[in-house]
């Protein structure tokens, strides 16, 4: 809150233009400089995109490691091999957001995904690696997926104009296009393979599809809303229908022709086209689950609301039966639990030929009503023809089950207001049989987590509970989380005596995670081994053997620069004795005769109700660390110490909420944090800069408004006025006006007055995520301005909550690095008459507050 002695003026061009040619910048980026420091403060221009430090591009544009798919019959693995960042051309080409999707016109896929560029074969058994031929020219390759007996890989490949169905066959590694029809992929359902492995249904463009609405030049009249007197709350959403014309244009593009298609490339049309919003195919492959959306439309809530019927086919596209016709859900009682009446979560059960599953709210779907029954599990066996066959009731709200067979799955249910993970044994061929409780505990208590059942694939290609000893014992992997950090576990779980026994477990000074137990019986496992300075490679293990240790693949380190790189898992308490933990960095060759640095704190708040658990240990000092465009460990090429992910509990015991003392717990961390980092004298009181993307980017506003430990802050993709999501945000379920001075207290914007130090504000111009909206960023950086303060608002183009483009994610980078330079490096006493920079790169002068 106070100004910072180096705040009082910009750098001079001798000490700039030093760094400048140390860090190597290009002219452009020189001459953007001298333009915004010589420009008159009330004058206006724009900012071309820059490019950072060349040791910043490098990493960025360092290749990724290649993503795996493992095949059901742990034979193989697929390497997908990913690309580098798209151009912002991609970005800007037509984009629609309707009903809360993003799709592109032009082919009728989902707009922003990151394809795969190329795809290899591996062998597990010799380690060979086998080249794919035949994949098409330019490959952007997606929805990859194994057919359930492992002889085939079916994946998309996008084009401009349409998407495309392929299958590689393994036995020859050989790539093929199934058909030439485009897939419909607008409301992102995947084809899926039947159970035999030789088809798979997916959903297809019509043929008959017709021209796309047009919007009238003139309207007709207006677009109005009503309510009558209903409760129907809403937390912020973007990208909702607006008017009748939006409504045309959304069921022109999600109508779909489902359709099977077989490894010869014949097409099957299955029932007429249809607003296709899910299906899946039953683990026999005779029926379909086929949802489909209809009218009426909401303009308050996206697609996954509006009015749902729920229907099975037979695999021929024939209607079997009708098992739901869910109306518009606009009426969900806000709060965390709180869900639609009615049938909801339907599937297949995985270790039966075609039973349906969905589960019913058994106290109105509200989350504040109390009740002694929330959910309850119901079963609809083929063929369908009679009613349903209530199984398990349950206290707390749905999870989610893992199958076995008749006599075994393991229901899981939660309850947000207690953190309460419950996980209960029940006998599905028993409907009558009461279950019994396996699991009861905070899911915050990480320390006590008994770890995952592991699964397998049964012969239907579904995932069903891996056993051993007859059926007696499961297998759970864990994140052994420990208070000498996350050391990954195997354990054996005995279902008669309920104990486990330790199997495997992750030793220093390597991080390795358990991924696939390969042979339960041999115990022959596969796991991801890394280390600080070891990127991750699969290995195979053999468990109880010190020999038995096999590497699979030789990824290399993708950021050699970084090698030795300095890391320390570091504790920490802060004033009222919660213990928090933070990594922290510094640059490779460091010593400490080098002297403080200056320091980068990169965090993200987290609410708990357990000051026990908000204190455990949640890292691992072995981990590599993969340094993308998104990483603040970036920093440490240009010579700074990095502070990442400080721990930020809020806590709120028993009856209190942990917002209602959000700003004091919030500064509280900070200044553990800033005193851990100056007793270390890894840094100095007057070089600390803090930021956070999202929630973390509120956080940095808050600790400017509400401390005086930061010489500057960064802040990306951020809500700042809390009255702009009045309904609820990140973990509070009070409404504003049930809380309106918690909604008031934590929004910066109503303390803008009180930030004195430097914030760089950057948002995309597309953000769609719940609460940031791009204005919270352009009104918060108006406020600032309009107080005198130092701030700087940067819109990425076509952007969303995270950034994609390189263009985008170099300039961001570029900014960055130019605020720490001079906020954070060389505060000098001339810098808080620097610039202030608002949309479009218009540059406005700090001094007169501006109304």
């Amino acid at each position: 809150m106070q100004a910072h002695p180096g705040h009082s003026s910009r750098p001079t061009f001798a000490s700039w233009a030093e760094s400048t040619s140390q860090s190597k910048l290009a002219l452009s980026t020189l001459a953007a400089f001298l333009l915004i420091l010589t420009t008159p403060l009330s004058a206006s221009t724009s900012t071309a995109y820059q490019e950072p430090p060349q040791a910043l591009v490098d990493l960025v544009n360092r290749p990724l490691t290649p993503q795996v798919r493992l095949s059901p019959d742990d034979a193989w693995m697929l390497l997908l091999e990913q690309p580098s960042l798209p151009s912002i051309n991609e970005l800007a080409e037509p984009e629609l957001r309707l009903g809360g999707l993003r799709f592109k016109p032009q082919n009728s896929g989902p707009s922003r995904r990151r394809p795969a560029a190329g795809l290899e074969l591996l062998a597990l058994g010799d380690q060979s690696v086998r080249a794919i031929t035949g994949l098409p020219d330019a490959p952007r390759l997606g929805d990859v997926t194994w057919a359930p007996d492992s002889s085939h890989v079916a994946f998309t490949h996008t084009r401009s104009d349409r998407i495309e169905l392929w299958v590689v066959e393994v036995a020859t590694a050989k790539a093929r296009r199934l058909t030439d029809l485009a897939l419909n992929m607008t409301a992102r359902v995947d084809p899926i393979w039947l159970s035999d492995s030789q088809s798979l249904v997916c959903a297809l463009v019509p043929t008959d599809r017709g021209s796309v609405p047009q919007k009238a030049a003139i309207p007709s009249g207006p677009t109005t809303q009503e309510n009558l007197g209903g409760t129907a709350p809403a937390r912020t959403f973007q990208d909702l229908l607006r008017n009748a014309h939006d409504e045309a244009v959304f069921e022109h593009y999600l109508t779909s022709q489902l359709a099977r298609v077989d490894l010869l490339g014949e097409v099957t049309p299955l029932g007429k086209p249809a607003l296709i919003w899910d299906y899946e195919p039953s683990p026999d492959g005779r029926y379909l689950r086929i949802e489909t959306l209809h009218q009426p439309f909401s303009y308050q809530r996206p697609a996954r609301w509006f009015p749902t019927r729920v229907d099975v086919w037979d695999v021929d596209g024939k209607l079997v039966q009708t098992v739901a016709d869910l109306p518009l859900r606009e009426n969900i009682p806000v709060g965390y639990g709180s869900v639609a009446t009615g049938p909801r979560d339907f599937a297949w059960r995985h270790d039966a030929p075609a039973t349906l599953v969905w589960v019913e709210a058994l106290d109105g779907g509200d989350a504040g009503k109390e009740a002694e029954l929330r959910d309850r599990l119901f079963m609809l066996p083929a063929p369908f023809d009679g009613g349903p066959v209530g199984w398990i009731s349950l206290t707390q709200r749905f999870g989610g089950i893992d199958w076995a067979d008749d006599n075994l799955a393991l229901v899981s249910s939660w309850w947000w207001k207690t953190r309460n993970l419950r996980v209960v044994r029940a006998a599905p061929g028993q409907p009558d049989k009461p279950g019994e409780v396996m699991v009861d505990r905070s899911w915050e208590d990480r320390y006590n987590d008994p770890g995952a059942p592991v699964e397998t694939r049964n012969a239907m290609g579904q995932s069903v509970l891996l056993r051993g000893d007859k059926g007696k014992t499961l297998y759970l992997f864990g994140d052994g989380a420990s208070e000498e950090g996350d050391r990954p576990f195997v354990d054996a779980y005995d279902l008669e005596s309920g104990e486990s026994r330790r199997l495997f477990r992750s030793e220093a000074p390597f991080f390795e995670r358990p991924i696939r137990l390969l042979d339960a019986a041999a115990g022959s496992l596969l796991t991801l081994r890394e280390s600080v300075d070891s990127p991750p490679n699969f290995f195979t293990r053999q468990l109880g053997r010190t020999d038995g240790l096999q590497q699979l693949t030789q990824f290399p380190h993708p950021t050699p620069e970084l090698v030795g790189l300095q890391k320390e898992l570091i504790r920490y308490p802060r004033a009222d004795g919660v213990e928090l933990t933070a990594t922290l960095y510094l640059p490779p060759g460091y010593k400490a005769e080098d002297g403080p640095l200056p320091l980068l704190m990169w965090a993200y708040p987290e609410e708990f109700k357990s000051a026990d658990a908000a204190s455990q240990v949640t890292a691992s000092p072995y981990r590599f660390d993969r340094v993308g465009w998104y990483s603040s460990l970036l920093w440490l090429t240009q010579g700074y110490a990095v502070l990442d992910d400080p721990s930020m509990p809020i806590v709120g015991e028993n009856d209190e909420e942990p917002n209602d003392t959000f700003r004091k717990q919030l500064v509280m961390n900070a200044q553990a944090a800033v005193d851990e980092s100056l007793r270390r004298k890894v840094t100095t009181k007057d070089q600390i800069a803090i930021g956070g993307h999202s929630y973390g980017a509120f956080m940095t506003a808050n600790l400017l408004a509400h401390s005086d430990l930061f010489a500057a802050g960064i802040a990306r993709s951020g809500a700042y006025n809390r009255t702009l999501t009045p309904f609820g945000f990140q973990s509070e379920e009070r409404t504003l006006w049930e809380a309106p001075d918690v909604y008031l207290g934590m929004s910066p914007f109503m303390h803008a007055e009180k930030i004195n130090e430097p914030i760089l504000l950057i948002h995309g111009e597309a953000d769609n995520n719940s609460g940031t909206f791009p204005m919270q960023s352009e009104r918060f950086y108006n406020a600032l301005r309009g107080h005198g303060g130092t701030a700087r608002l940067v819109m990425l183009p076509y952007e969303s909550h995270g950034y994609r483009a390189r263009e985008s994610v170099l300039h961001m980078l570029w900014e960055t690095h130019q605020w720490l330079e001079r906020y954070v490096r060389k505060p000098t006493a001339e810098s808080e008459t620097a610039p202030n920079v608002e949309r479009g790169g218009t540059v406005q002068g700090r001094g007169t507050p501006q109304p």
